[in-house]
């Protein structure tokens, strides 16, 4: 946090005098925008659809990630930056090229040049999501994108350690697994993240004193589990929902036959199927 920040939290009695949500009308977006209140005098919202009706507390931006003037503006006068915006499915690749590449990379431009101090990541489970499910990986594990969308995530990781390594601007890199009202399918039973937990994670990232350059999986304390997050445990992040709730959702059924089906044996189920899709015509 800058010293203009702490300086005037003195007078505010809020943490932080403006942050900077992007993708504030996705699904998780809609759930932190409540929730940024309490941490905030102001919280600048932004994304490329319509905003909608603003809080009191809120200051709204309606703009494009690729359009590298308009982030620019985006990123005047904020402490810190929880970025969520761009695309989070696979797509073809000239959309997430604009949005989650040149996208992220004026978005980090602009934070540099502005003296942001940090910015929250939202990357995905997407960007290790080829390593088997017999495997429980950590954050040392080696990337393995399960599709181009997770590649863009990979690419989002190493563009944050650079601006880490480079200028000093800190970043909390959350591969967020499948954050829902409640798990859709059975994969989602072990990468299920609960709203609660997503938010709690959020906290965790903003107010640890320092974090550099770190990496989260960002999943509830499910019973299954393929990720490891003691190497991240300074951020202090203790989920308490579970997707055991919801497994009589799914009942257990015996093993598939199909042993060679890959949306079975790696971690990023239908998703290491989804692409490469062609450019829209």
């Amino acid at each position: 946090m800058s010293e203009r920040s702490m300086n005037h939290d003195a007078k505010a009695g809020k943490p932080f005098r403006r942050l900077l949500l992007t993708g504030a009308v996705g699904n998780l977006g809609r759930q932190l925008r409540g929730a940024l209140a309490a941490w905030a005098e102001v919280v600048r919202v932004s994304d490329i659809a319509p905003l909608g009706q603003l809080a009191e507390h809120e200051e709204g931006i309606v703009a494009d990630l690729a359009d590298r003037d308009a982030v620019y503006r985006m990123l005047e006068g904020v402490d810190a930056v929880i970025h969520l915006g761009g695309i989070s499915v696979e797509a073809p690749f000239d959309a997430l090229m604009e949005s989650n590449i040149r996208g992220l990379y004026n978005l980090y431009s602009a934070a540099q040049k502005h003296g942001v101090k940090r910015v929250l990541y939202a990357s995905s489970n997407h960007a290790v999501g080829f390593h088997p499910v017999t495997e429980v990986v950590d954050i040392d594990a080696p990337l393995r994108p399960d599709c181009l969308y997770g590649v863009t995530k990979c690419f989002g990781e190493a563009l944050s350690r650079y601006y880490y390594d480079r200028f000093g601007l800190e970043t909390v890199c959350m591969r967020i697994g499948s954050s829902f009202e409640a798990p859709k399918n059975p994969r989602m039973l072990v990468t299920y993240l609960s709203y609660r937990d997503f938010i709690e994670l959020v906290r965790c990232a903003l107010f640890t004193n320092r974090v550099g350059h770190a990496i989260v999986y960002g999943v509830s304390d499910n019973r299954v589990k393929w990720v490891d997050n003691t190497k991240a445990a300074f951020l202090g992040f203790r989920p308490q929902d579970s997707s055991m709730d919801y497994e009589h959702l799914f009942p257990v059924a015996a093993p598939s036959q199909e042993f060679n089906d890959p949306t079975q044996r790696f971690q990023g189920g239908p998703f290491v199927l989804a692409g490469p899709m062609e450019p829209d015509a």
